[in-house]
């Protein structure tokens, strides 16, 4: 009788908890490990395009996040003062794309994931740390506080400053600093009515969407030194945003100074040379962090959580597979950074021109900017996409 293969998941945020819960499909006996209290994320949205709405079908968990789905009519890109530099809509990106694009709270869709795990498969408040990778011969180790877990399968989805990724690529660079900071913002704005939006201005970014349970998510982002931080993070919004256009003032006048996140924006220019060694894959941040301009991070964990479950049996092809997709995917958010958070002035001014005429002449750069990316199929039913059957056994 075979014995049931063990993965242990260090992290247990998207890209962990898809993996898990992909791997459990699998048949196999999976044990994620968080080190927080809590899987509860901090308080921000995310932005799933059809490519993983699709790879979230795989686990039987699609339609349940596109009944959430709540862009609906016109949208685009704005300038501060309001003009429309491209417009778009839900139904367009849907007919583009084979599906549509939902905005949801990254809490709500943690709190799906979960779900598809069994009893007991979450430990929080859990450190790990890799002790051996293992190979051919010898399982995989994974060091915590309540003592050592041999595996079958690791699964290092441990976040940007991955542990794990230093220990398996001691002399890669890790990560560098973007040259941006974000911040977000998820709260209610009575009275509130607008088209979902993101505005580029000269060397700064906002964006505003609502969400299905009828809290508006807002986010920034400016080009700014590392490490800043203002004693009053709405303030600081006020004084960089605050004259921008509708609903720009509203969402900054209903916000509180403890609602607003400010993070520092990094990401691995370099790649890694492989997204696996010994038992050992990279999901997610750990493997390749990128720039959050195309809205793609948390969407390439899920992608790579569902082509690790294929070929959980044979790492290599998993790297063969999402190593090129996922830089060429990096590499274009480094580009369009570049772009929307341009600090010339005379450059700002042909870019909004350029956009403008690119929008008329064809559909809108909002759309296009997600070809090749949200089309993506994952290699299994009922999607099963020929390029990813890599090592297929």
């Amino acid at each position: 009788m075979t014995a049931t293969k063990r993965a242990v998941v260090i992290g247990g945020g998207i890209g962990g908890l898809t993996a898990a819960a992909a791997l459990h499909l699998r048949g196999l006996r999976v044990t994620v490990l968080e080190r927080a209290p809590s899987l509860r994320p901090i308080g921000a949205a995310i932005s799933l395009s059809p490519n993983a709405l699709r790879a979230l079908d795989v686990i039987g968990l699609g339609d349940e996040i596109r009944d959430l789905a709540a862009w609906q009519g016109d949208g685009g890109l704005r300038t501060p003062g309001g003009r429309w530099l491209s417009r778009s809509n839900a139904e367009a990106a849907a007919a583009r794309f084979g599906g549509p694009l939902v905005l949801l709270h990254r809490a709500t869709l943690i709190d799906h994931l979960a779900a598809r795990l069994p009893g007991g498969a979450v430990r929080t408040a859990a450190d790990a740390l890799l002790a051996d990778p293992g190979d051919r011969d010898r399982p995989a180790r994974v060091r915590t506080p309540e003592g050592e877990l041999e595996a079958d399968l690791v699964v290092a989805a441990d976040g940007i400053h991955s542990a794990v990724r230093a220990t398996l690529f001691p002399d890669h660079p890790g990560p560098v600093y973007s040259g941006f900071t974000t911040w977000r913002v998820v709260i209610p704005v009575p009275g509130a009515d607008f088209a979902s939006h993101e505005t580029w201005g000269r060397g700064r970014i906002w964006g505003t969407h609502p969400l299905k349970d009828g809290r508006v998510y807002a986010y920034a982002a400016a080009v700014t030194p590392a490490g800043g931080h203002a004693a009053d993070e709405r303030a600081e919004l006020l004084h960089r945003y605050g004259d921008w256009h509708h609903p720009v003032p509203a969402v900054l006048a209903a916000a509180r100074p403890e609602d607003v996140l400010r993070h520092d924006v990094h990401h691995i220019a370099e790649p890694l040379p492989a997204y696996h060694r010994g038992r050992v894959a990279l999901v997610g941040d750990a493997a390749h962090a990128m720039p959050p301009t195309l809205g793609q991070g948390g969407n390439q964990a899920i992608e790579d959580a569902i082509v690790l479950a294929h070929h959980h049996d044979d790492l290599s092809a998993y790297t063969a597979v999402r190593l090129p997709r996922t830089t060429a995917v990096a590499r274009q958010a480094v580009k369009v950074a570049r772009l929307n958070l341009m600090t010339n002035r005379a450059g700002v001014v042909v870019r909004d021109a350029a956009l403008a005429a690119l929008s008329k002449a064809g559909p809108a750069l909002f759309l296009r900017s997600f070809d090749g990316i949200a089309d993506w199929r994952p290699p299994q039913p009922p999607y099963a996409s020929r390029q990813t059957q890599v090592g297929e056994r």
